[in-house]
């Protein structure tokens, strides 16, 4: 109930801040509201949204290209590189970033203590189990490509929606929508029907193997994003690049731990950065930014944004993969991408609207 309160009071408050915006430039008893009307209309207008257009454009071209890379840095069906090194570099230079942007904020603001990198040990003990979580999906996203190819990836992606709901109602004890319920259902025909493989033996294009991969990932995720959530709102007032901060330093000892137990062996003879190629570099880069990206939608644009962002970004995938990949863009993928990205639309709709 306090949760809908808070939603209902902020939908509130975005109307009236709507109806704000919307006398700006007009006139009132022949005065302008606003000198820079006669202009061509508010600048705040216009730099916010190139802003969201700007945040909008780089987490599609980053969540497209995802999958894309990861399966472009295979050589000859394998990874020449280390996996484990390759996710320990994602997670420090997310810890990196998050350090310049708190940095950026001291030059600014000052140290206070919410933004403050010290700590109580009863802050800090709750994110190595997010971090852990974290991990070992990162990690399964690099062995599915063994049974999946980049455009299926993207669609079995979305079964994450279906888990983060369901622990959403489970752990914080949110209900969801008739509509949100719908969207499920559809989500699981539309991930269903984008597999049929009517040229094969075998009626679903993704193997056993891959199907359970992918569930297992939805699980992970969503279970670490509600838990992160959870930890993240527990302290409302606390700046989020000092929660992003310890969140990527255990992130960064899980994978360290990883490299010793894997590819201790390996590290030792070849070299830390043994395989890296350009495009082992770009796809470091492109899970470090899309992580930050993600945050960024939600601080400068809103979910809605987040949802178009991800249905366009499955069928970019999907086209790109057809002249990289020779991938064979079926009726029935397009038709289950139609019905994802639909259900994805539908989710959020039934959100905004609980």
């Amino acid at each position: 109930m306090e949760y809908r309160k808070l939603k209902d009071q902020g939908r509130d408050g975005d109307t009236n801040e709507d109806d704000v915006e919307s006398l700006r430039g007009k006139a009132v008893s022949g005065v302008s509201l606003n000198p820079l009307a006669t202009l061509g209309g508010s600048s705040g207008d216009r730099s916010k949204w190139k802003r969201k257009s700007i945040v909008t454009l780089a987490l599609t071209i980053l969540t497209s290209s995802q999958s894309i890379l990861i399966v472009w840095s295979k050589r000859a069906g394998k990874y020449e590189y280390s996996v484990t090194t390759a996710n320990f570099m994602v997670e420090t230079l997310k810890c990196a970033l998050s350090l310049a942007a708190l940095t950026r904020i001291w030059r600014r603001e000052g140290v206070t203590e919410d933004n403050r990198l010290s700590t109580t040990l009863n802050e800090v003990i709750v994110y190595p189990i997010p971090a852990f979580l974290y991990l070992v999906k990162n990690l399964l996203q690099y062995y599915i490509f063994a049974y999946v190819n980049a455009p299926g990836y993207q669609i079995l992606k979305n079964l994450n929606i279906i888990s983060t709901g369901v622990l959403y109602r489970i752990i914080l004890k949110r209900e969801l929508s008739e509509i949100q319920w719908a969207a499920f259902i559809l989500l699981c025909a539309g991930c269903t029907t984008a597999q049929l493989n009517s040229n094969s033996d075998r009626v679903l294009e993704t193997p056993v193997q891959g199907w359970i991969m992918a569930i297992v990932m939805a699980l992970l995720s969503g279970f670490a994003g509600v838990y992160t959530e959870a930890i993240m709102k527990k302290r409302p007032s606390r700046n989020i690049n000092v929660q992003n901060f310890w969140l990527y330093i255990f992130g960064m000892i899980f994978n360290a731990i990883a490299i010793v137990i894997q590819d201790f062996d390996a590290v030792v003879n070849k070299g830390f950065f043994h395989g890296y190629s350009l495009i082992t570099t770009l796809m470091v880069l492109n899970h470090a930014l899309s992580g930050i990206a993600v945050s960024m939608v939600m601080k400068y644009a809103d979910n809605i944004v987040k949802v178009y962002s991800t249905s366009v970004a499955m069928l970019l995938t999907a086209v790109v993969s057809v002249f990289l990949f020779h991938f064979h863009l079926s009726l029935a993928f397009f038709l289950g991408s139609t019905v994802v990205s639909v259900s994805v639309y539908l989710h959020s709709i039934g959100k905004l609207r609980r």
